[in-house]
């Protein structure tokens, strides 16, 4: 496994395990509400959501159409740990790909 791969593993499940310490001790419907009446809530969930826009145009460059829909779809549910799945998965392909187009 590569460094890139390796770290990306150790993020994403740091971020998980993240997600599971919040989801055990925090109220999601209240912070939830306190975000959305927050502008610098609604500007960071505009900007997640950017990114999960920017991750599935990547996604979809480098998919097949199903293939690129079964990937699409969960992320805004699971959000960036999904994204972090297909990064690790496919890394090597996209070092591949991307090295053959820069050598163009």
């Amino acid at each position: 496994m590569s460094i890139l791969r390796l770290l990306l593993t150790i993020i994403g499940l740091a971020f998980a395990g993240l997600i599971v310490w919040a989801i055990m001790i925090g109220d999601f419907w209240a912070e939830g509400d306190w975000l959305v009446s927050n502008p610098w809530g609604i500007v960071s969930l505009a900007d997640l959501y950017f990114g999960f826009f920017l991750s599935a145009v990547v996604i979809a460059l480098f998919e097949r159409p199903l293939a690129a829909a079964m990937w699409i779809l969960p992320i805004p549910f699971l959000g960036n740990v999904w994204v972090v799945v297909w990064f690790v998965l496919r890394l090597p392909e996209l070092k591949r790909r991307l090295s053959v187009a820069v050598a163009r």
